[in-house]
């Protein structure tokens, strides 16, 4: 039996630590003495080296106490959302830097031979989807998808293009929009309707949804410079690739705002 002392030497947790994981119920020690002295097997170190292991991933400690029960098998789902989580903040973060990098480029008077984003006018064809339309929050928006897919897959229709999302409110609000989704089909069927060919204000973006804002602000800019358009139609974005299963590097996303001259 090793003490807490020499439990916390060999480990180098302190003894504050391993009485916070008992009082969460996440290693027990094998036995407490009158005293209040805690006693540990030393194969419970294993134990602690587990706890430490995913909390070093980024799991809070009440994650990790259902993750202990589990065997490797059960356990690589929750390593593999865990990885997707740190991409997406990853590429997050890495956004920001080149923002912030760009924005110094330019007060420091140097210009920036390529930028991020290539704004483009084209004209978007005439497109048979079939949508769902609700007021919901930008939290809600991956499970909204996925009942367009359930939705679409229940009506038998064929997915014959990407998905996208179009937003109709009149004031951007993150927790409350209305906004709709699409699919791209190939039969016809309740549900299903045409959605008309317009030209399109349109920049691609590459990476987190997170970042994606900074595509807007590449349309907005352009806006900005090119009053002889207006927009005149919801603003929408067209994805290409699976979130759950792309490298969040590798996701493309078109940010398309329909636009005519005035």
């Amino acid at each position: 039996m090793l003490t807490i002392g020499d439990f916390s030497r060999l480990s180098r947790v302190t003894p504050r630590m391993l009485r916070h994981y008992d009082a969460l119920g996440l290693l027990r020690p094998q036995a407490v003495g009158d005293n209040g002295y805690r006693y540990y097997r030393q194969e419970q170190l294993s134990d602690l080296l587990r706890i430490q292991w995913l909390k070093s991933y980024g799991f809070s400690l009440g994650e990790i106490g259902p993750l202990l029960e589990l065997e490797d098998e059960q356990l690589l789902p929750h390593l593999r959302r865990r990885r997707l989580d740190l991409c997406r903040e990853l590429s997050r973060q890495q956004g920001i830097i080149h923002q912030i990098e760009a924005d110094i480029l330019r007060m420091e008077g140097i210009s920036i031979m390529e930028t991020q984003y290539h704004v483009v006018l084209i004209q978007d064809p005439e497109q048979k989807v079939f949508s769902i339309r609700e007021t919901i929050g930008v939290d809600q928006y991956h499970d909204f998808f996925q009942r367009l897919y359930r939705e679409a897959e229940a009506r038998g229709l064929t997915q014959a293009g990407p998905i996208q999302m179009l937003y109709h409110d009149e004031a951007f609000n993150p927790k409350s929009s209305d906004v709709e989704a699409q699919m791209v089909v190939a039969q016809d069927g309740p549900g299903v309707k045409s959605k008309p060919a317009c030209l399109c204000a349109a920049v691609q973006h590459r990476g987190a949804y997170d970042n994606l804002h900074l595509a807007y602000d590449a349309l907005c800019a352009w806006l900005a410079g090119h009053t002889e358009y207006r927009i005149c139609g919801p603003a929408m974005d067209r994805y290409f690739g699976d979130p759950d299963h792309t490298p969040v590097d590798q996701l493309e996303t078109g940010v398309l705002f329909p636009v005519e001259k005035v």
